[in-house]
């Protein structure tokens, strides 16, 4: 990591839901929760808690120094609403088979 710049990455509690137009995409008890510098809290929900038959893979790309390549999904009416890293870099390596998504909302217990 460059001077002051931090990430970690560490099991979450929360209870954290996923819903597009009245629709369930993702549903996890058991999130990644990535604290990066600059950034707000990420929730990384693990795949097999994702309904992935209602994401599309999108042809966008992005990389980041710190994480590696990243690959987007997206949903009806929502491009690239979803982001995983494939191949994280080793720093972060929890996060891989993981998806976050823009609009996250925990859930009260």
């Amino acid at each position: 990591m460059t001077s002051g710049h931090r990430i970690t990455v560490e099991p979450g509690t929360d209870h954290v839901r996923v819903v597009h137009d009245g629709k369930l995409i993702a549903e996890s008890s058991r999130p990644l929760l990535l604290r990066e510098t600059g950034c707000p809290v990420r929730y990384y929900l693990p795949a097999e808690d994702v309904r992935m038959e209602l994401l599309t893979a999108s042809d966008t790309h992005t990389y980041c120094p710190f994480k590696g390549t990243a690959s987007y999904w997206s949903l009806p009416g929502a491009k690239d609403a979803a982001w995983a890293y494939p191949d994280p870099k080793p720093e972060v390596a929890a996060i891989g088979n993981h998806l976050c998504f823009y609009g996250a909302e925990v859930v009260e217990r």
